[in-house]
């Protein structure tokens, strides 16, 4: 049999051999410093990524290479994790080492102009066209995906701060003002919410007053689903969890990316510890043994308030054995309202959605079974409980059940969030809830369910809004963004907004995705649209995408070709 023989003095040569540096990038020490002292006391374990990632960016204005490598050896983590990761969320601002090289400096601030589709609607195009100038060059001025504020259209974030209803003297004022933060009116506070009967529930139920069946049944019976779009009944999702090994995690979606929502974020300024008491009731129910909240990035001011709140809910926790908290934060990627790529942001990670099967439910968070919920759904618990199933499933038209909290924005005279039966048709709401239309604009069409949902005629307004009642027109209403166009607006525009939306968003991990909305965009920005070529690429997009963005993208089109096509002659 042969032999492989490595000569003696070969061996010893490498044994001798002896790296210079480590691996990579070298560190310098004055970058390394400068991060010890911003992290301070914090973990360094992994899933904090993120977390010190903003730390940085925040004291600096920018990631710069230096400080990054500093992190990686830090955190104990390869350099690329550091760098794939800060470099896939929109508010990270990395800059490579060659840059910085030629003396590149922060800008002094970031004013982000929004321009979703209803604030494009409300002028926001010109705002982007004239700030630069005024603002002048120590100001960096960037197009932003919708920020959560379509009611006060057109919005502008200068820095973390909101711009409502914005011109460009406010503009130009916020810049130069000093930010104060701003409690908004009627907010209600720990103590306040307390006085009026606050977490008593909770108590109830800790205290054996209740019995979990009796909670998990009323949930069942009174037809919640889950208000982040996806509609899965609420009740039933906490059977399955509790059902699955302890410990059990839970993980709440307030990233509310989908252009049109606000819903969250208004209810959230306003009454958080209604969210709050849910959540534990939640989390007794199932036995959840740690809960955390991913916050987007975008809404500062409900994250400052947020932390205050659940400071004093520790100091004066309102039941024995309170699970842990943890509020992280996002970073401007609107793929994180996917449930399982929000799990892989809130571990630290790019936000790439997982594939299925194994569900959340069984293997999420940190590989546990984790019960995943949006915002709302939590918010009506204590009030659905306290009633009875059959209150909530008391209200409904059109042979539907329950309420909806309508993120109405566009054309009409009273913008926000409505609450109103579910099965309400777009008509009902615009008039009994809206105020109608604004003066001299006729009703043209409407999107249902923000980006994702599609686009509908005005012809077509008395289909119910709710679950299950638009997919046989190619649309759905998610997470109940309805957005409202007038003769003054086109269908083929509200397209090209949300398609640019959508190739900007994509993840890029699959390519029916990553190729498909860059191709459709590509298409439809054409004077003559390609039909069959853009009917054969919603049925890839369509079939072959991972998750619901690239499933979802071509609805707006598909919705064109359809019920539009006088605009496509």
């Amino acid at each position: 049999m042969n032999q492989i023989v490595i000569p003696i003095l070969a061996v010893a040569a490498t044994k001798q051999r002896k790296r210079e540096a480590p691996k990579g990038r070298r560190v310098d020490p004055t970058a390394l410093a400068e991060v010890q002292a911003l992290l301070g006391d914090a973990s360094r374990q992994a899933d904090l990524l993120i977390e010190h990632l903003h730390l940085i960016n925040d004291r600096y204005g920018q990631l710069a290479a230096p400080h990054l490598a500093a992190l990686a050896q830090e955190m104990r983590l390869a350099q690329t994790e550091v760098y794939e990761v800060a470099t896939f969320y929109h508010h990270f601002d990395v800059v490579r080492e060659d840059v910085l090289a030629t003396g590149h400096t922060p800008a002094a601030i970031t004013v982000r102009v929004c321009d979703g589709l209803s604030c494009e609607m409300a002028g926001a195009s010109d705002l982007m066209a004239r700030l630069p100038s005024i603002l002048g060059r120590d100001v960096r001025v960037i197009p932003a995906p919708c920020i959560g504020r379509c009611e006060q259209a057109p919005a502008v974030v200068v820095g973390q701060h909101p711009v409502p209803f914005a011109t460009v003297e406010q503009v130009a004022e916020k810049v130069t003002a000093k930010t104060v933060q701003h409690v908004p009116e009627g907010f209600i506070d720990y103590a306040t919410y307390q006085a009026h009967d606050g977490y008593a529930l909770l108590k109830k139920c800790v205290a054996g007053a209740m019995d979990v069946e009796t909670v998990i049944k009323t949930m069942e019976d009174s037809g919640l689903r889950g208000l982040g779009g996806a509609g899965f009944p609420a009740g039933r999702k906490w059977r399955i969890v509790r059902g699955e090994a302890a410990p059990r995690l839970m993980a709440i979606n307030i990233d509310e990316g989908e252009p049109g929502t606000f819903k969250d974020r208004t209810y959230l300024e306003r009454d958080p510890h209604r969210f709050l008491e849910g959540m534990l009731i939640a989390a007794w129910a199932v036995g959840i043994s740690a809960i955390y909240i991913y916050l987007r990035d975008e809404y500062h001011g409900c994250r400052v308030m947020l932390e205050a709140e659940l400071a004093k809910l520790a100091a004066s926790p309102p039941m024995a054995g309170m699970p842990l908290i943890y509020l992280r934060r996002g970073a401007g990627a609107y793929i994180c309202g996917e449930e399982s790529a929000m799990i892989e942001s809130i571990e630290g990670k790019r936000g790439m959605p997982r594939l299925r099967p194994p569900y959340v439910a069984q293997v999420g968070l940190f590989n546990r079974p984790t019960l995943e919920h949006n915002f709302e759904t939590l918010y009506w618990v204590r009030q659905i409980i306290e009633q009875g199933a059959g209150w909530f499933a008391g209200h409904g038209r059109n042979g539907r059940k329950g309420l909806r909290s309508f993120s109405v924005s566009g054309r009409v005279k009273k913008p926000g969030v409505h609450l109103a039966p579910a099965g309400i048709t777009v008509q009902e709401l615009i008039d009994e809830y809206c105020g109608g239309m604004l003066d001299g604009q006729t009703f043209y069409g409407y999107l249902p369910g923000g980006a994702s949902g599609g686009i509908l005629p005005a012809s077509m307004n008395a289909i119910p809004l709710d679950f299950d009642t638009l997919q046989p027109y190619g649309c759905f209403i998610g997470s109940a963004a309805v957005i409202i166009l007038s003769d003054k607006d086109t269908a083929v525009a509200a397209a090209r907004n949300m398609m640019r939306f959508f190739k900007d968003e994509s993840c890029g991990q699959c390519t029916p995705c990553r190729v498909g909305t860059a191709k459709a965009l590509a298409l439809i920005e054409q004077p003559k649209w390609d039909i069959p070529l853009l009917e054969d690429l919603s049925f890839v997009m369509r079939d072959a995408s991972i998750c619901g963005l690239g499933q979802a993208a071509p609805n707006p089109v598909d919705c064109v070709i359809k019920y539009f096509p006088h605009e496509l002659t």
